[in-house]
């Protein structure tokens, strides 16, 4: 669970910084926001689901 926390504050913080700095316009976040938000209820969702958690395991398990 802390996990998604943690994914959703970093998104949130991407979008809020593309927003300010690179020119992403309110109405392309909002769509963005619209699309995440049904493809979790989509049948592949599942499957994004594994491939966040397996990175998230690979990205965990690096030795600096």
């Amino acid at each position: 669970m802390a996990l998604k926390i943690s994914a959703v504050v970093l998104l949130a913080i991407v979008v809020f910084l593309l927003i300010r700095k690179s020119g992403l316009k309110g109405g392309h976040a909002v769509v963005c926001a619209l699309l995440g938000f049904y493809l979790a209820d989509s049948s592949i969702a599942p499957s994004i689901s594994n491939l966040t958690t397996n990175v998230a395991d690979m990205v965990g398990s690096l030795k600096f």
